[in-house]
């Protein structure tokens, strides 16, 4: 095989390489205009409240942030959309901000994402109900859990959790036993702009978060096997207890994901699908994991992809070498004829 060849066949695949790193990259979506849905979105002035978004308990709208909560105990509030969501794929952003004048470890409960069935349900979840039907995502920044097991996890704690209304919420474990994967992230008192994006395509729940000012996703979960219904409402929710803490929502905003699905799939009822998640070991094991950590899902497509063209890219370069230790040895040989 002619030295030609090779370099053509690595430039090629170089290429493919760098087109492939780019899609996986921007796998989060950017924020296409086209595809935000108005009607699921709450952003500044926030006109939208009181026709498509409702808000309850200490609730307090301004023209700069919907705050769930105020610096003071005892309280909780929620913003919910009126309007349910049929979309099978999609996205949410959510610019937040958690604050106020407590220490490092007297602070706050957190902020709850959800996008469930019933809405406007005060109660005990990060001020909305248990045994809920849908899903959460908890930003919680109270650690309550003193078991020597977590001494490995730092808070705050970003978690989800899939409930098809059986489950409770452990806030003496603080949801431990019915989390499905989690990170910890520092997102109280910054003075930069945090974020979590929530992405649900092709039964794949992912989260992603943007809490250091470098303008640039991280992953915080990424769980396979994920069934959620069409026709639930997306909301916030926050409470204070003897600590307290401002839980602020600037924005949140829904993107329709553009994936096609199976005829079959097509013809679901989606509206029927009772919320549930497959997993190679039960929710409840997280208690075992000090990391907290948790993936009961094969590699992903692209990890996959990536994997295999490490191996092909290490094939290639060793065929490359070869063929130029060949070439020398060869011209070594006609010396001596």
């Amino acid at each position: 095989m002619k030295m030609g060849s090779f370099r053509a066949c690595l430039g090629t695949t170089l290429v493919f390489v760098v087109f492939e790193l780019c899609r996986v990259c921007c796998d989060i979506t950017d924020g296409n205009a086209e595809h935000l849905k108005r009607e699921h979105s709450l952003m500044k002035p926030y006109q939208g409240v009181g026709s498509q978004w409702d808000f309850s308990g200490s609730t307090l709208v301004t023209s700069s942030y919907v705050r769930l909560t105020p610096d003071e105990r005892s309280k909780q509030g929620s913003i919910w959309n009126t309007v349910p969501c049929y979309l099978k794929d999609w996205e949410m952003h959510v610019q937040f901000k958690v604050h106020g004048t407590g220490k490092k470890n007297l602070h706050g409960d957190g902020i709850a994402i959800w996008y469930t069935k019933d809405r406007l349900h005060p109660g005990p979840v990060f001020g909305n109900q248990d045994q809920f039907l849908g899903l959460a995502i908890f930003l919680d920044t109270f650690h309550t859990y003193s078991n020597d097991d977590a001494a490995d996890r730092s808070f705050p704690y970003i978690s989800a959790m899939v409930n098809n209304g059986s489950l409770s919420y452990d806030h003496g474990k603080d949801g431990r036993s019915s989390e499905l994967g989690g990170c910890s992230a520092e997102i109280r008192n910054r003075d930069h702009d945090t974020y979590v994006a929530i992405r649900y395509s092709k039964g794949r729940l992912t989260v992603m978060v943007d809490v250091d000012d470098k303008n640039e996703w991280k992953e915080c979960i990424d769980i396979g096997g994920v069934r959620l219904p069409t026709g639930y409402f997306f909301g916030a929710s926050a409470a204070t207890g003897d600590l307290s803490d401002n839980h602020d929502i600037i924005s949140m905003k829904l993107y329709q994901l553009m994936v096609e699905h199976t005829p079959e799939e097509e013809n679901l009822d989606w509206t029927k699908i009772e919320p549930s998640v497959s997993l190679l070991k039960s929710p409840k094991d997280n208690i075992d994991d000090p990391t907290g950590n948790f993936r009961g899902t094969p590699l992903t497509g692209w990890k996959v992809f990536l994997l295999l063209l490490c191996a092909l890219l290490g094939i290639v370069v060793c065929a490359v070498v070869g063929a130029v230790v060949f070439q020398k040895r060869q011209e070594r040989n006609k010396r001596f004829y």
